[in-house]
């Protein structure tokens, strides 16, 4: 694994222990540019830049305007040393430009050479428009670069993938930006196009109509077997829509589904996740910052789906649904994403005026942010665990007990005393992010925890 400046060797090859290696100092942060998830804020792609059979790094200033693309040559190929090489940097009396926060390598030119691709992002702008960008390998050893710019439309990039979309043989982008509401693709002309300084077509592959996207979940919300896309907008009163994986006839890219969305409602959504059957009709409904939507009898996807405004939360993602106290109907747990506080709320069932009366149990208000969590069997003993912890930095450190210390913890259910138990995984370190995988990761039995965010990205393994 690679973070910033070290890497981690994978000692036993089965995740068990691993020695951290230096690899050589990232870019400082302006002087006039400083927060603190700028520092050490990279992107990185482990490639074979000069085609020996050596995997290298290629680097990106992820989180810094001005900053730079450059690669670390694994110098004997046991990453011991490696060599510098700059492919961008600023230049003097230029424009300071944006951050570049996507980074691909391929070869974009055809000519069996890596190439490398950024955008200027939109959220940590320059002093010019942003722009989109292909470093052509020209020597094939990634000594000497020649830049292209590929789109200059004032369009921001937040993240790209290449691909042949064509399928002619070159390489496209693929990518969004974080606020705009389409995913575009951006054809790639060929070399003699570039060559000449040829901007790339740009194609439009859906307009997902939505933006300010906090969260998504992959799941089977109607039981025919086949998952939803359901993706959660942090702001209120917009619409929440669930996106369906539908066949369609075989497209010239190859595929055979195709994206569309339902919309539940149009004026209800919120910062929160999470899905379930909270009225115990045996349907999976919907939960969102704002309240739930419950699913109709039939026909879910051509119909508005009941909101209930039950509450108003900056919840979690996801919110967790599951009867804890055994008596038939489902409870929700969550926490305050950006404040402290984690809960169980208890479902009592409908009261006289048919919407569900809710009874909250504080479960832990020792640390702020648990902005993700879930439920996994971590001792075996067929009971499930709660976990979750601090999500270090989630606004820059502008939440309450935003400068504190990160945790991950988990919570036993105690189904006599009706209350959890709190237990520690990892404090002073370890964070969460926005999500939390609990599996077993290297095949003893037993169930590990993978998180990432700003405090880093860590493997916990149970021995």
């Amino acid at each position: 694994m690679v973070r910033t400046d070290v890497w981690f060797e994978n000692v036993r090859g089965d995740g068990t222990e691993w020695v951290e290696h230096p690899i050589g100092p990232s870019t400082p942060p302006p002087d006039d540019f400083r927060p603190a998830f700028a520092f050490d804020a990279t992107k990185a792609r482990v490639v074979d830049m000069t085609g020996n059979g050596v995997n290298d790094i290629v680097f990106t200033d992820a989180e810094i305007p001005g900053g730079k693309v450059w690669w670390m040559e694994n110098v004997g190929g046991e990453g011991r040393q490696w060599r510098r090489h700059e492919v961008s940097r600023p230049r003097e009396g230029a424009p300071r430009r944006g951050a570049y926060h996507s980074l691909q390598v391929a070869d974009f030119t055809g000519n069996g050479h890596l190439d490398i691709f950024s955008a200027e992002m939109e959220w940590v702008r320059g002093a010019a428009a942003p722009r989109w960008y292909v470093w052509e390998n020209l020597d094939g050893r990634g000594t000497r670069w020649h830049e292209h710019v590929i789109l200059d439309a004032n369009l921001g990039g937040h993240e790209a993938l290449a691909g042949d979309v064509t399928g002619n043989g070159r390489l496209d982008v693929i990518a969004g930006s974080f606020i705009p509401t389409e995913v575009h693709w951006y054809e790639n002309p060929g070399p003699e196009a570039l060559r000449l300084g040829q901007t790339w077509p740009q194609h439009l592959l859906v307009d997902t109509g939505d933006s300010t996207n906090e969260g998504q979940l992959m799941v089977d919300i109607d039981g025919d077997g086949r998952p939803e896309w359901v993706v959660n907008s942090w702001r209120q009163g917009v619409p929440m829509r669930i996106w369906r994986l539908v066949d369609c006839p075989p497209q010239p890219s190859g595929a055979i589904v195709k994206l569309v969305p339902s919309t539940l409602g149009e004026t209800a959504n919120g910062h929160g996740i999470g899905v379930g059957d909270l009225n115990g009709n045996g349907l999976t409904d919907v939960l969102v910052g704002e309240g739930w939507y419950e699913q109709p009898a039939t026909d879910p996807w051509n119909q508005p789906w009941t909101f209930h405004r039950d509450w108003e939360l900056q919840a979690s993602l996801p919110m967790l649904v599951r009867d804890l106290d055994g008596d038939g109907r489902n409870d929700l747990i969550f926490g305050n994403g950006h404040n402290y506080g984690l809960f169980w709320w208890r479902n009592l069932g409908p009261g006289e005026d048919g919407k569900i009366r809710w009874k909250e149990t504080l479960i832990d208000r020792g640390f702020s942010q648990p902005h993700s969590m879930t439920f996994a069997d971590l001792d075996g003993d067929g009971q499930d665990e709660l976990i979750t912890g601090k999500r270090y930095f989630a606004h820059n450190g502008g939440d309450p007990g935003g400068h504190d210390p990160p945790c991950l913890y988990y919570y036993k259910w105690d189904s006599a005393a009706g209350n959890f138990k709190r237990f520690v995984i990892d404090e002073q370190r370890v964070g969460t992010g926005l999500q939390i995988v609990a599996e077993d990761l290297n095949g003893n039995g037993k169930v590990d925890i993978a998180v990432a965010g700003k405090s880093g990205t860590y493997l916990l393994l149970q021995e």
